[in-house]
């Protein structure tokens, strides 16, 4: 791996987690469920870790601010365009997975 700056890396990061979020906009077939259940996060996870590293920097995002930055519309609009009911099979593996979430 070539040496890198900070502030290379740190543009590097970026530009990779806005990649990440277009990607995820447009794939709204990928319900947040499956990702729960196939990665351990999922859109709303990226947004509250968005949301906590404003707050290390004193900036205060709420948390419909924060998911429409990463779903690009409110969250209400995106949940009637693109959400469906989750499966039984669904639930399970999801509290299987996450006791207690």
């Amino acid at each position: 791996m070539p040496e890198i700056d900070a502030a290379t890396q740190t543009e590097l990061e970026a530009a990779a987690f806005r990649r990440l979020v277009q990607h995820l906009r447009e794939r709204s077939d990928v319900q947040n469920i499956d990702m729960m259940n196939l990665a351990g996060f999922c859109r709303n996870c990226l947004s509250r870790w968005y949301r906590e590293e404003a707050a290390t920097k004193g900036i205060t995002i709420t948390d419909p601010e924060a998911r429409e930055t990463i779903y690009g519309m409110p969250y209400k609009e995106w949940q009637a365009l693109h959400q469906k009911e989750a499966t039984a099979e669904q639930k399970e593996k999801f509290a299987a997975a996450n006791p207690g979430h």
